[in-house]
């Protein structure tokens, strides 16, 4: 029976994928800031999981992670799915040192200490949930795109440290398109993927132990693309033409 940990199981893609890591039998811890979603995603299999409130926002969320590993026993997989993104043409103050609050040095405080508790049980499979959004940098959402660069880039530093260090520790990097979750409700965005989707490419990536995958296909064209654009061109395009409300997003 594989155990894992999933941080941001409450709603939309951590939810799914919890859903069916149950349903294939594994052991899951449930963390999350709202308790009743995890306790219910655990109804008629308490047995088979644990639930823990943690904000990673919050400087105390690494000590809270700590017990949950010590509950499970040895965890297979932690993957990290908390996050939030916005639309920020305006670059409201408040909205960009948020998003850096959760997606940057929360998901360093906890991706960190599930690296350091890895490497104290022997070993593990670190996945997270970034975001084609860190391909390249985009006006309407800086801090969303800047922090999304930041996870791939922190991801694959401690792929690095891992091997260098010779920790029997892997990573899988997930970059995911516009996803239909609660953030985006009622919202209209292109190539839109269900979250139910999503979660199953996830699932598949992790069993492969794929290092970084763009889902879906079209996405994986998409940021192709981007990548063969020219700095001097990228800087001239006008991304505000349809995506001009501040709205969340979650790529």
């Amino acid at each position: 029976m594989k155990t894992a940990i999933i941080m941001g199981a409450s709603s939309g893609i951590g939810c799914e994928v919890a859903r069916l890591l149950l349903d294939e039998g594994w052991t899951v811890g449930l963390c999350a800031r709202r308790m009743e979603p995890l306790r219910e995603l655990l109804v008629g299999r308490e047995d088979r999981g644990e639930v823990a409130q943690i904000d990673v926002t919050h400087t105390d969320a690494a000590l809270k992670l700590r017990p949950l590993f010590g509950r499970m026993g040895h965890v297979d997989l932690y993957l990290h799915v908390s996050g939030i993104g916005r639309q920020n043409p305006r670059l409201e103050e408040a909205v960009e040192l948020s998003t850096a609050e959760t997606n940057a040095t929360g998901f360093m405080r906890m991706v960190g200490e599930a690296f350091r508790l890895m490497e104290e049980q022997g070993g593990g499979h670190i996945a997270v949930v970034s975001s084609i959004a860190g391909t390249k940098g985009l006006g309407p959402a800086p801090a969303y795109s800047a922090t999304k660069a930041l996870q791939g880039t922190y991801v694959q530093a401690l792929e690095q440290l891992a091997r260098s260090r010779r920790l029997n520790i892997s990573f899988t990097d997930i970059r995911p398109g516009f996803v239909d979750t609660p953030l985006l409700t009622g919202q209209s965005y292109p190539m839109l993927l269900s979250a139910p989707r999503v979660a199953r490419h996830i699932v598949k990536a992790i069993a492969r132990r794929r290092h970084v995958v763009v889902i879906d296909w079209r996405y994986r064209l998409l940021t192709a693309g981007w990548r063969c654009i020219p700095n001097w061109l990228w800087r001239r395009l006008n991304l505000l033409q349809k995506t001009e409300r501040p709205d969340f997003v979650t790529l």
